[in-house]
């Protein structure tokens, strides 16, 4: 028996093929696509993304990037999913999200960082294990 069959589950995308299986993964754990919410964490205004400036507002970037998901996931064995679009750290928006809608499961790919660059930019979905509320299911690449 599946203990998340009628658990919300919720998971982080970032337009990555590993997230895409991420949610490919919660269709399959869930007992209805109405269960699972996908969100996307976009880094604050103001922030420093190398090679990226903002000349947008929030409300504006949102609607961009709800457009861009919109089209991403048009298949119809994507509808009934609900998708938000937040703001800031990923790993602590990501688990305070989790907290606050009563998620019994967060579903989400590692992206593999090791070495170097997982020492020094840290890992997401470290971050959200530590700091969640409920189980994390983190899928290898």
């Amino acid at each position: 028996m599946n203990r998340y069959a009628n658990a919300k589950l919720l998971v982080p995308i970032d337009f990555s093929e590993e997230a895409d299986g991420a949610l490919a993964a919660a269709l399959e754990i869930a007992g209805k696509n109405e269960q699972i919410t996908a969100v996307h964490v976009a880094p604050p205004i103001g922030s420093f993304e190398p090679g990226v400036v903002y000349i947008a507002t929030d409300a504006e970037r949102t609607e961009t990037l709800l457009h861009s998901i919109h089209r991403r996931y048009s298949d119809p064995k994507y509808r009934g999913i609900k998708f938000e679009i937040l703001f800031g750290d990923p790993g602590h928006e990501i688990a305070d999200y989790a907290k606050a809608a009563g998620t019994g499961l967060i579903v989400m790919p590692s992206h593999g960082r090791t070495g170097l660059a997982h020492l020094l930019i840290g890992s997401v979905a470290e971050r959200v294990i530590r700091l969640a509320h409920c189980p994390v299911l983190v899928l290898r690449s």
